[in-house]
């Protein structure tokens, strides 16, 4: 289903009409066509001592559940600034990116299909608090995540870190 019933731009009733092997909503009087794309999400994983930092969901969908901190890119954002960002709004500690952990589509919500892309963090300032989406953080161990757990794509990363906690030398710390 597309949000678009009419052209945002000339505003004709949009045609189904084949573009790259798909059926799209396109206009017959412009040329318009909506390619309907997923969302980018961003998430930083914070391991200590064997533990990861996991935040509750304060509202929405999976309110009551848990997650690795995260939120999405905004439109002109750079992938790893809109990271940094969402972390510090969501748990109040500010972070330095490492590489990338893990990369995953996510087809959990069908609505709102998104790319997640994970990145190791290392605490640079900051006091560990919850906020913006969540009403708790708390580190778990790798072994042990809370249920129930909001994201598929969240127990893979802990399922893969789980298996081999370090990238690199020196991620995490």
């Amino acid at each position: 289903m597309t949000p678009y019933r009419f052209c945002p731009l000339c505003a004709t009733p949009l045609e189904k009409r084949e573009r790259g092997g798909l059926p799209r909503p396109a206009c017959p009087s412009c040329g318009f066509v909506h390619f309907r794309n997923p969302a980018v999400g961003v998430a930083v994983v914070l391991v200590t001592n064997g533990q990861v930092l996991l935040g509750r969901r304060s509202r929405g969908g999976y309110e009551g559940q848990w997650c690795i901190p995260c939120g999405y890119v905004e439109w002109g954002e750079d992938v790893r600034e809109a990271a940094r960002r969402e972390f510090l709004e969501e748990t109040g500690l500010d972070v330095q990116l490492g590489p990338v952990c893990a990369v995953h589509s996510n087809f959990h919500n069908p609505n709102q299909l998104t790319v997640g892309i994970w990145f190791w963090g290392r605490v640079t300032d900051g006091r560990l608090q919850a906020g913006d989406d969540l009403d708790r953080v708390d580190y778990f161990p790798l072994s042990e995540p809370p249920p129930p757990m909001a994201f598929p794509t969240d127990l893979l990363v802990l399922d893969r870190l789980r298996q081999n906690p370090q990238p690199r030398e020196g991620w995490p710390p």
